[in-house]
């Protein structure tokens, strides 16, 4: 059992030992492990001994292929990936201080967002803002509103839809959903029509927790049928190619996904539905002060709520 005090020898080990173990992980043997430390074998091996008794059990069992992590390695190494990546974030933010960047805000969008509206925005931010990072990651709709529940993004852009208890929410941009079809599907054609009566199509959705994927299963539900959800990817141009490809038909943002649809020579055709029009959302946590947060979050609002919302301080 580890007890305190080998936990205090453990925190004496330097973060080579630590990487030791990540690379021994990765690669499933001490020697290419070694290599990639640049470290001679025995010198590895006695490190390797020195974190063991350190940990008070093996991290790894020996066999003739290799090593395999116990269930203390499994842990030691999860917790030592993310040490070494706090740390690298650590050097990179000291080091762009050192170029006269003084803040990295965290910005969580969904891939409605980035794909149709975040790109140019956040390039003329970086140059009216050159004193601010802004570190984004792609995630679907509920993913953001997690992040910005658990502190791990400082500000959200998702579809509305998603429960926002505890977040001040504005509006961000809006779209609209439309089919993409094959070419030759009995759908094409002219005027918008109900998404009720393409219920009968084989579906190309995104992943679960996508607001696109539950706003079409609320709409099945609602009709009474079920929604032949045949597959589900991460990317709008992924879906597309299995449209092309006469896997089935999809929903996609109208201006994410006209581009697409005329480089694969794919159709489309508006939908009837109210819920097809929909609005993005720019949040943070509520009571969040950041001025940084909060210029950005006033930057990337709808331009006649940003007129509307009353005036921060910025510093």
């Amino acid at each position: 059992m580890t007890t305190v005090g080998s936990l205090y020898n453990l925190a004496r080990f330097d973060l080579v030992s630590i990487r030791l173990v990540v690379d021994c992980v990765q690669h499933g043997s001490l020697s290419a492990a070694a290599r990639e430390a640049h470290l001679a074998l025995a010198a590895a091996s006695r490190r390797m001994r020195e974190l063991e008794d350190a940990v008070g059990e093996p991290l790894f069992e020996r066999h003739g292929r290799g090593l395999l992590p116990t269930a203390a390695g499994r842990v030691f190494a999860r917790h030592a990936v993310g040490l070494l990546q706090s740390l690298e974030q650590m050097g990179a933010e000291l080091a762009d201080l050192r170029q006269g960047i003084a803040k990295h805000v965290r910005l969580c969008a969904s891939t409605a967002a980035i794909n149709q509206f975040l790109p140019p925005l956040l390039a003329r931010y970086a140059k009216l803002h050159r004193q601010v990072r802004v570190d984004l990651d792609e995630q679907v709709s509920s993913a953001v509103v997690a992040a910005l529940r658990d502190g791990s993004a400082d500000l959200g852009v998702f579809v509305e839809g998603a429960e926002t208890d505890g977040l001040d929410g504005r509006v961000f941009r809006r779209d609209e959903l439309i089919l993409v079809l094959p070419a030759r599907h009995r759908l094409v054609g002219r005027g918008a029509v109900p998404f009720s009566e393409a219920l009968d199509e084989d579906w190309i959705s995104l992943g679960d927790g996508a607001a696109l994927l539950q706003k079409q299963q609320e709409a099945a539900h609602a009709a009474g049928r079920p929604l032949r959800l045949r597959m589900q990817v991460r990317s709008f141009d992924a879906v597309c190619h299995l449209v092309a490809s006469g896997l089935g038909i999809a929903v996609l943002p109208k201006n994410a996904a006209l581009p697409i649809v005329g480089a694969m020579k794919l159709h489309w055709r508006a939908l009837s539905d109210p819920w097809a029009s929909r609005r993005l959302l720019v949040a943070t946590r509520s009571g969040a002060q950041d001025p940084a947060v909060a210029a950005l979050a006033d930057f990337l609002v709808e331009p006649s709520q940003n007129a509307k919302a009353p005036r921060r301080d910025r510093q």
